[in-house]
């Protein structure tokens, strides 16, 4: 690879975490500066896009793909890993709210949990890519998987309802030494009497990376199911992630509005398992087919979810007006 061959893509990547790290030093982050980054973060992919249609030659020359397929995965890639990363924003929202997270804090939480997300499934990428290539029946593997995944995330509310007690990370952490009841600002370890301390940050911060290994496995499968182009499938994962503290904060507010967005997880995670299974077969379900499948199934979803939680908000008024 040539231009914006895998050396060039680890510069760039580093230099967008710098500017998304530099846009939201401070700790305090609003709504609109938070909404203004998020169009920033996806306009920034959908440029990157039409930089693979139209240089894809020079930058994977030795690649199966023409332009035309390399564009429509890639963007078919990025918009999968984008709303299975949804998912991501409704656990930082329980964990924030479950463990009192202050505010200020969160950005940095934020970051550490898409740094471990990024270099997690760098490396899952390169694996799956080498059990593919080596292991061709690791594809309907990886399909049945899927939507096993999709039926659980179907069930997942109501097994939610009955999991009050602590996750195992936790109780993993509350073993190896004590926790402090309090935040120390940025630290996740400090010493008090001559003994090591754990602070909540630190539970918050394995928690996540916990939570990243149970989403890479969802998530790396999926994307292999669109292509198995180890290039596209980083690029797809690394413009998925990096706008997502931005989109944390746009959405901070209005994740218990978007009800139908984890059934609508499940529908898309149900499909592309189908897909995988259905990859060699005189069935195959094209990638531009699974681009519209992935973009009507959430359209669908949010805007149906904003839908209803508008008309219960309205009824709950009147119930109210009627009662005073």
């Amino acid at each position: 690879m040539s231009l914006f061959g895998y050396e060039a893509l680890a510069v760039m990547t580093l230099l967008m975490i710098g500017l998304d790290l530099f846009q939201t030093r401070g700790g305090q982050i609003t709504i609109k500066k938070a909404a203004i980054w998020s169009v920033f973060w996806f306009a920034l992919a959908i440029a990157f896009n039409f930089v693979i249609y139209a240089y894809w030659d020079q930058v994977a020359p030795d690649s199966t793909y023409h332009a035309k397929e390399a564009g429509t995965a890639f963007l078919t890639g990025y918009l999968l890993e984008k709303s299975l990363s949804v998912d991501n924003l409704f656990v930082f929202a329980l964990l924030f709210t479950q463990f009192a997270v202050p505010s200020e804090l969160r950005p940095r939480v934020l970051t550490w949990g898409i740094l471990g997300a990024l270099i997690l499934r760098a490396i899952m990428i390169g694996v799956g890519a080498e059990l593919l290539e080596t292991f061709h029946w690791i594809l309907y593997v990886f399909g049945g998987f899927l939507i096993y995944t999709g039926y659980k995330l179907w069930r997942e509310e109501e097994e939610d309802e009955h999991n009050d007690g602590p996750s195992l990370p936790e109780r993993l952490v509350r073993k190896i030494m004590p926790v402090l009841p309090d935040y120390d600002g940025h630290k996740l370890v400090v010493r008090r009497d001559h003994k090591l301390f754990a602070t909540p940050l630190l539970v918050v911060v394995v928690v996540i990376a916990f939570t990243d290994v149970m989403f890479a496995l969802d998530s790396i499968p999926a994307i292999f199911a669109v292509t198995r182009e180890p290039y596209l499938v980083l690029t797809a994962n690394v413009f998925a992630l990096l706008g997502l503290r931005s989109l944390y904060f746009v959405l901070e507010g209005m994740l218990d509005r978007f009800c139908y967005l984890r059934p609508a997880l499940a529908f898309i995670l149900t499909f592309i398992g189908i897909k995988m299974l259905m990859s060699h077969t005189a069935y195959a379900i094209p990638t531009l087919v699974s681009l519209a499948v992935i973009v009507v199934t959430i359209t669908v979803a949010i805007s149906a979810s904003l839908w209803v939680t508008r008309k219960q908000e309205k009824n709950a008024k009147v119930q109210e007006e009627k009662q005073a």
